[in-house]
């Protein structure tokens, strides 16, 4: 609607049924038919999660910053991969728990596997040393495991 500025019946109804039939079709590769309530408690848990991993991305953001302007830079910098298995059992869990760390500055998740195996970029120690933590037991709280 937005794109094409068309916002007649024909188009609405049109774009309205094309949504449908494509969230139908697609229905199995997403959800795997929890129940209501489960899907709810992870809605709830999922908003719960936001402002915790807003927070730690502002203190991710301050400490890359700190790194940056210190003098001592060239010491204190050192690129490694950390690689670990997560805990974590579900596809969206595994995600989301890939994508919060690739959110957070000073990591990047390189790989990860539908087994847990997860493969991080980390651009100094103090940004490798909470990995897996606490950002995996919120997540895997989330998706109940």
């Amino acid at each position: 609607m937005i794109f094409s500025g068309k916002f007649d019946s024909f188009h609405l109804t049109l774009g309205i049924f094309s949504c449908s039939l494509v969230a139908w079709m697609a229905a199995d590769f997403l959800i795997t038919a929890p129940s209501l309530g489960t899907v709810a408690k992870m809605w709830i848990g999922f908003i719960k999660y936001i402002p915790w991993l807003i927070w730690q991305i502002i203190l991710a953001n301050i400490h890359v910053l700190r790194l940056v302007l210190s003098r001592d830079m060239h010491h204190r910098i050192n690129p490694h991969i950390i690689k670990f298995r997560s805990t974590i059992k579900s596809q969206m869990g595994l995600v989301t728990f890939a994508n919060s760390i690739t959110l957070t500055p000073g990591t990047i998740t390189v790989a990860a596997t539908t087994y847990g195996d997860m493969a991080i970029h980390a651009i100094d120690n103090e940004s490798a040393a909470p990995l897996p933590g606490d950002m995996e037991r919120r997540v895997a709280k989330i998706f109940g495991e």
